[in-house]
């Protein structure tokens, strides 16, 4: 088996090659007279005092354009299909990956020379380097021509001082307030685009102080260089003199209307008209309640307009989870005040509302990262306002039959997974009165569902679970999610003798499935920079808290039973830290940091089982089977009813790095190494009566497992590359892994060399959707 993957591997390596090789010789379809564009770079020379010349570099670079043709590992391939594909006979497999891949010819003659030195030259000047000379040079080589700018710059011109010309205006003085943010200092460069990023922040500043009608063009600035010698200038700012009068003056919020069922169709004036709370809502039967719709929208009659209340309103409406849209208009009330002075502008909310009833039917492939595959149907009905205060409440009911095609053991087993699940959730704090959140809507959820799972040849598992809880986000990048009443109850029956026989030998095991009725609280805390597009390194954090039994503990005065159920005791943390690099040309370098601990306490001498954590598998250390590494160096194995196909711990650590670029189209690349174990910290108490057999296997388990100092030596390294196809965020995974070092081997035979030491266990191929962080 592991020969004939091998020389698969082989095959598919060198068919890439070959294909590359032939990609490499597109320059016998390049017509005569013409030559490729292999691109263009560009050098800044300069004096010592310019300081960093990479910045401005970097700006130049980014004006040259047309792009030359792809290039992956020295071949053009998109290139190639192109011209494949101009053939009198091209094929039918040609002709598609033309359409899907190919890129047209980007020849010399395409690329306007003397244009691309006029912007280079034009960047000089508007970034203070005037004066400034490009010379250009040609560099031809066998695959094409590229060119070479070279930028002679002298030191730039420095700002000395900033002010604003004195004016009577009312806006003056508050442009006067937000100069003292502003990033303008003493030695600025010169530079056009500082410039215009200094007025859109005054721009910015107004709109929040109320001056709706103003423009960042009515603001003009005029540099003076007649004082100095020295290439430094003063700078002045000025308002021009054909902006038009309502934009200087501050503007005020009169009268407001909120449409909660709007439709272009609907003729409003025909609508119920209800005031509450110093608005006027304009339904038909109250399809949403003004007590419940009106905490909401920020605006109050008398407040000045501010932009940032406005953006806050939208959001918080559109959060709700009723609307498609909300659309704020404004616009100059037909009673207005003395125009020297206030401005008053009515606000009309116009609220588009999303279908209140739907049902959703989904057919499903679902892979899981316990090996488990298989189809499945989910079901969900949905009604987005159940009681007209934005409530939505969700039944869904879903299906499966899933098979274990990869897994520690490999014998096939099969589920029949079924479930039924409710959601209420409520756009507010519940039973707390109506808080206004400055960013989003906090949201109250409770839920409510029983799950059925059959596993073939093992046992049958139903569990009924339900939360109460809230979650909001506290600004963009901070979300938080507290669930104060988290019950969860497992019922294992119908268990196999080969079951029994391996709850009977593995104490730790059956620990774990003996207390099942979970209850207690949860907290996430997310920190995720991601969800601003613009920045280069972003952070992402994710904890999780999570106690169980301690108040029934306080409730039962102590007893390890409550209703005749045995309850679960414990005290669980998990962190998940990320970095995320982009290197430029959609490359990304992803650093990632996980650990988890578990700690039984009071009625528990372990975790439950759905509580332990797992190492292994396509979400994990890559180069290992699913949920088959660890604890420590102990190893499962197949021989008697010793072995469970799930090795788990109580303490987790990973660490991953992953290099992901792009190769064609929608085809990704990656390259990554993973290392991580789980461990445990504690040793369960073991029945007197236990056999022999039985207190060997645990023995071997608690020794082996245990964390220890040497803790470094025990982890599981594995490196390999992946290829993903990523349409629009949805991503199937393909990635080929290799162990580095093996931690349940002894110590001198631990490490290897990848892809090329082993037996059958050498090589992992994990299919997954989705990322795996």
């Amino acid at each position: 088996m592991e020969t004939r993957f091998r020389i698969i591997v082989f095959a598919i390596g060198l068919i890439g090659l070959a294909l590359g090789v032939e990609s490499c010789s597109v320059s016998r379809f390049v017509p005569e007279g013409k030559a490729l564009y292999n691109g263009a770079s560009v050098s800044v020379n300069g004096p010592d005092s310019i300081g960093k010349t990479g910045k401005i570099q970097q700006k130049l670079q980014a004006l040259l354009y047309p792009e030359p043709n792809t290039s992956f590992l020295g071949g053009r391939l998109p290139l190639y299909f192109h011209y494949k594909a101009q053939k009198e006979k091209p094929g039918v497999i040609m002709k598609w990956l033309d359409k899907k891949f190919g890129e047209p010819p980007v020849y010399l003659g395409d690329v306007n020379q003397n244009r691309q030195k006029e912007l280079l030259l034009n960047k000089l000047d508007n970034s203070g380097f005037f004066y400034s000379n490009v010379l250009k040079e040609l560099d031809s080589s066998d695959n094409g021509i590229s060119i070479a700018y070279e930028a002679t710059v002298r030191a730039p011109y420095r700002m000395a001082t900033y002010g604003l010309e004195n004016d009577s205006l009312p806006v003056h003085d508050a442009i006067q307030r937000s100069l003292s943010e502003t990033v303008l200092e003493k030695g600025t460069v010169f530079d056009i685009g500082t410039l215009k990023a200094e007025r859109e922040r005054i721009d910015g500043y107004l709109k929040r102080q109320g001056y709706y009608y103003f423009n960042p063009d009515f603001l003009i600035f005029e540099a003076d260089t007649n004082r100095y010698k020295n290439k430094q200038f003063d700078l002045f700012l000025r308002f021009k003199r054909e902006s038009p009068p309502k934009a200087f003056v501050p503007q005020v919020i009169n009268k407001i209307t909120v449409y909660p069922e709007y439709q272009v169709t609907k003729d409003t004036a025909t609508l119920k008209h209800t005031t509450y709370g110093g608005m006027e809502f304009v339904q038909d039967d109250d399809f949403f309640r003004p007590k419940r719709l009106a905490p909401y929208i920020l605006f109050e009659k008398g407040q000045r307009y501010d932009a940032e209340r406005s953006k806050r309103t939208s959001n918080r409406l559109a959060d709700i989870g009723s609307y498609k849209y909300a659309n704020i208009q404004f616009e100059t009330a037909k009673t207005t005040g003395p125009q020297d002075s206030l401005g008053l502008l009515d606000v009309s909310i116009f609220l588009s509302p999303l279908t209140r009833r739907s049902l959703r039917v989904a057919l499903q492939a679902t892979t899981k990262s316990n090996g488990f595959t298989g189809p499945g149907i989910t079901a969900t009905f949905s009604n987005r306002n159940l009681f007209h205060g934005g409530e939505t409440f969700n039944i869904t009911g879903s299906f499966a039959y899933e098979s274990q095609l990869t897994g520690s053991t490999g014998n096939g087993l099969t589920s029949i997974v079924g479930g039924l699940q409710t959601e209420l959730v409520i756009p507010r704090l519940v039973p707390f009165s109506p808080s206004r959140f400055k960013y989003a809507v906090p949201k109250t959820r409770v839920t409510l569902g029983g799950d059925f799972l059959n596993r073939t040849q093992l046992y049958t598992l139903t569990s009924l679970t339900t939360n109460y809880g809230y979650t909001w986000n506290a600004n963009r990048f901070v979300y938080h999610e507290l669930n104060p009443i988290s019950i969860n109850y497992v019922n294992l029956a119908n268990t196999t003798e080969e079951f029994d026989a391996i709850l009977e030998e593995n104490a730790f095991l059956r620990a774990s499935f003996e207390q099942q009725f979970i209850a207690g609280l949860n907290y996430s805390f997310t920190y995720n920079e991601l969800a601003d597009d613009q920045k280069k390194k972003a952070f992402f954090l994710g904890a999780n808290l999570d106690i169980a039994g301690n108040l029934l503990q306080a409730l039962s005065g102590g007893r390890e039973r409550v209703l005749g159920l045995e309850y679960a005791q414990y005290v669980k943390l998990d962190a998940d830290l990320r970095y995320y690099w982009k290197l430029g040309g959609n490359q990304t370098l992803i650093g990632r940091l996980y650990s988890g601990w578990g700690i039984p306490v009071g009625n528990s001498n372990t975790l439950p089982f759905t509580k332990q954590f797992f190492s292994g598998g396509p979400y994990s250390v890559r180069a290992f089977p699913i949920r088959a590494l660890g604890p420590g160096t102990f190893r499962s194995t197949d021989e008697g009813n010793g072995s469970f196909f799930d090795q788990s711990g109580n303490l987790q650590l990973e660490a991953n790095v992953e290099y992901r670029f792009p190769i064609w189209s929608y085809l990704k690349g990656a390259l990554f190494a993973d290392a991580g174990n789980v461990w445990l910290t504690y040793t369960p108490e073991i029945d007197a009566d236990e056999t022999q057999e039985s207190r060997d296997f645990n023995q071997r388990l608690s020794e082996n497992g245990r964390f220890g100092s040497d803790w470094a030596g025990e982890l599981g390294v594995g490196v390999g590359l992946g290829f993903r196809v990523d349409i629009q965020s949805f991503v199937i995974r393909l990635d080929l892994a290799s162990p580095w070092r093996v931690p349940y081997l002894p110590k001198k035979e631990r490490s290897r060399v990848p892809f090329f030491d082993g037996g059958d266990d050498n090589l992992i191929l994990n299919f997954a959707i989705g990322y795996p962080f």
